[in-house]
């Protein structure tokens, strides 16, 4: 380009203003190559124009994508139709992952909230009788009669597999208990791990948690104490003359991510009944 015609040219401040970063940020990438500007005279002046700017945007849509510098600098010196072609349809499928991540991250924020919301609003020294609907559960392997140690790596397994196959979207880690473990009082002696899913499943690793009636209670504080909100749960049955049919079903619904100090977590219990 001639050296004196600068009138439709950016300088470095103007071009850097116009895409929102520092002039350093653009000596830099004329320094490496990577943006060069159109016009740079005997004096060092830079002058840049307005079709380059179409240049800076797809760097900077690069950079979103972590593409280091350097594959962005080859890219521009090797561009042509078809790389243009290539490259945006591998970033479109890297989009396409970010966004579906990004809407079942917003989906658990959500479930998050409904049942934070729904915690600080219930009257926790109540027991009632409802009619649950049918809800489908993920379940871990058995840790009947596990110990600590085998305990700790199922839960760690359970986790990890919700997390691969995208189960968890915001639901609590639950637990169940057998009728019997409650009859005898072993309440930390726990049958499954379980998350809720939200579409029915054909693998034997899904269970479909029966409608039907449940008595409902919370437990506030330590789980060390919630032996005392199971005699709870018992005399209000006796009182309704109602009888255990199956599992206790417990979730965290405030737990350290909501509250400070396990004398304030709150855990409800679900016990199938009829």
């Amino acid at each position: 380009m001639p050296d004196g015609n600068v009138g439709k040219y950016f300088t470095t401040g103007e071009f850097a203003k116009l895409c929102n970063v520092k002039k350093q940020t653009l000596i830099h990438y004329d320094e490496i190559g990577l943006l060069t500007p159109d016009i740079k005279n005997e004096k060092g002046y830079r002058y840049y124009s307005y079709q380059q700017f179409e240049v800076f945007s797809v760097i900077t849509l690069l950079k979103e994508f972590n593409m280091p510098l350097k594959e962005i600098k080859w890219f521009l010196t090797n561009r042509s139709p078809m790389e243009l072609i290539e490259l945006f349809k591998e970033k479109t499928i890297e989009l396409e992952k970010k966004i579906k991540n990004l809407h079942r991250v917003q989906k658990i924020i959500e479930t998050k909230i409904s049942l934070t919301e729904k915690a600080i609003c219930m009257d926790a020294s109540q027991i009632t009788l409802e009619l649950q609907e049918e809800e489908q559960l993920f379940l871990s392997e058995s840790i009947l009669n596990s110990s600590d140690a085998e305990f700790l790596k199922s839960t760690s397994d359970f986790i990890d597999f919700c997390n691969e196959n995208e189960f968890y979207t915001g639901f609590p880690i639950g637990t169940m208990i057998s009728k019997e473990n409650i009859i005898e009082g072993n309440h930390d002696d726990y049958s499954f791990l379980y998350t809720k899913v939200m579409e029915k499943h054909p693998a034997s690793t899904f269970y479909s948690k029966p409608k039907g009636l449940y008595v409902v209670a919370y437990h506030k504080g330590s789980y060390k104490n919630i032996s005392e909100t199971y005699e709870r749960i018992l005399q209000f049955m006796e009182s309704e003359n109602l009888n255990l049919k199956s599992f206790a079903y417990e979730e965290y619904i405030l737990d350290e991510v909501a509250v400070k100090g396990y004398e304030n977590y709150l855990t409800q219990i679900m016990v199938e009944v009829e």
